[in-house]
């Protein structure tokens, strides 16, 4: 959990600085939507081949392996940065590369971690697990952007910020090298395209799981307000890059808060209507958020929406995993890292192209009212959804 504080913590530090650095260089929404973009298509090319590599290899050896690459990603932006420092850098395409680089490395880990945890604790306590885990998870995504944003604006620069990034993950990436675990041996299976595309088969027979993972997709992908947060910033609430950081935080914020609250007192009943109402909260924030004039309301908005998002994150997690075999836990990670990807990377994308075309607060309202109506469709489309009780009665 300290190495993936620590990494996620990096990143999110990382990120605060390339959104700023890039809308610096083009003052373009959809070049924000861009950078989120060549973040995810590694991950639609390559999650067949990650979803296996985490059920056939050593899932903790891909992790670190994983982690070395997040810091040379950060140690390339540094060194871009260093030279542009001397003359200016005037467009963003080898930002975009080395964030390709980034999206390729995020591809192999997500599934591998996602897969990696239930092998830390018994299955009973898989849902609480869940629960702090996100909790740190969170807790990085409020210090990150913040630390990120405070620094850059501190020193006027993104050096400093992708020289941090390097150094956690490579912290990061010792402390998962003491990991010792002793796994039950899998049976070994002959490969085949078949194995690789079980993955795919599992998701589309089990509805259950089936529909989280979409629900998730299409929610987050309509309600991207974050891709859009260096403009708001920058033109409506006019707060600059520290003010910046704070507003990337809030969300995590009130994802913290609310995994802490459900580390200590789990949710027991009704988990399905839960995960529900909040997504559609979820799209309420984020209209708020679209709305608003006011820096305290829109940080207000953030956190909120923030803390509905943390609640379907916990049940959709348990879902997936713990009604989800072992052995094909790699390969279902790796598409619910797809369906993850891209609610977020490919909402950034979509967010940056309606701002470009409609303005800003028109697509961010647009996508709010989108998520509402998708939540009110896959509860229809999706009546199991609406039936789980219990998480730890799944199977």
């Amino acid at each position: 959990m300290t190495a993936r504080f620590l990494a996620t913590a990096s990143s999110e530090m990382q990120a605060v600085a390339v959104g700023w650095q890039i809308y610096s260089i083009t003052h373009r929404p959809l070049d924000l939507g861009l950078a989120g973009l060549a973040q995810f298509l590694p991950g639609v090319l390559l999650f067949l081949v990650a979803g296996h590599a985490a059920d056939r290899f050593p899932r903790r050896r891909i992790i670190m392996t994983c982690y070395a690459g997040f810091s040379l990603c950060s140690l390339g932006l540094l060194t871009l940065s260093a030279i542009a420092s001397r003359a200016a850098l005037r467009t963003a395409w080898p930002i975009y590369a080395v964030l390709l680089g980034n999206g390729v490395v995020r591809a192999f880990n997500g599934p591998a971690g996602q897969s990696f945890l239930p092998s830390l604790v018994a299955e009973e306590h898989f849902p609480n697990a869940v629960a702090w885990s996100s909790s740190i998870f969170t807790s990085a995504t409020v210090l990150g952007p913040a630390l990120g944003g405070l620094v850059y604006g501190t020193m006027n620069s993104p050096l400093p910020v992708y020289g941090s990034a390097a150094i956690g993950a490579l912290i990061a990436l010792a402390l998962v090298g003491r990991i010792r675990l002793k796994l039950p041996v899998r049976a070994r299976v002959a490969r085949s395209a078949a194995m690789i595309l079980e993955g795919l088969r599992y998701i589309w027979r089990k509805k259950l799981v089936l529909g989280a993972m979409s629900l998730d997709l299409f929610a987050v992908l309509l309600g991207g307000a974050v891709a859009l947060l260096p403009v708001y910033a920058d033109r409506i609430l006019k707060i600059g890059p520290s003010g910046l950081g704070l507003l990337r935080s809030g969300p995590a914020m009130g994802a913290m808060l609310i995994a802490l609250a459900t580390a200590y007192y789990p949710l027991k009943r009704h988990a399905g209507a839960a995960m529900l109402w909040c997504v559609a909260g979820f799209g309420t924030f984020t209209v708020v958020f679209g709305l608003s004039r006011n820096a305290a309301l829109s940080m207000a908005a953030l956190v909120l929406l923030g803390a509905c998002d943390m609640v379907s994150v916990i049940v959709r997690h348990t879902m997936v995993q713990l009604s989800t075999p072992d052995e094909m836990r790699g390969r279902v990670s790796a598409v619910n890292m797809v369906f993850i990807g891209a609610s977020n990377e490919v909402g950034q994308f979509e967010s940056g192209l309606t701002a470009q075309w409609f303005g800003t607060v028109p697509a961010v309202v647009l996508g709010g009212l989108g998520t509402i109506g998708i939540v009110a469709l896959w509860a229809w489309l999706f009546p199991e959804l609406r039936r789980v009780d219990e998480l730890t009665k799944l199977r």
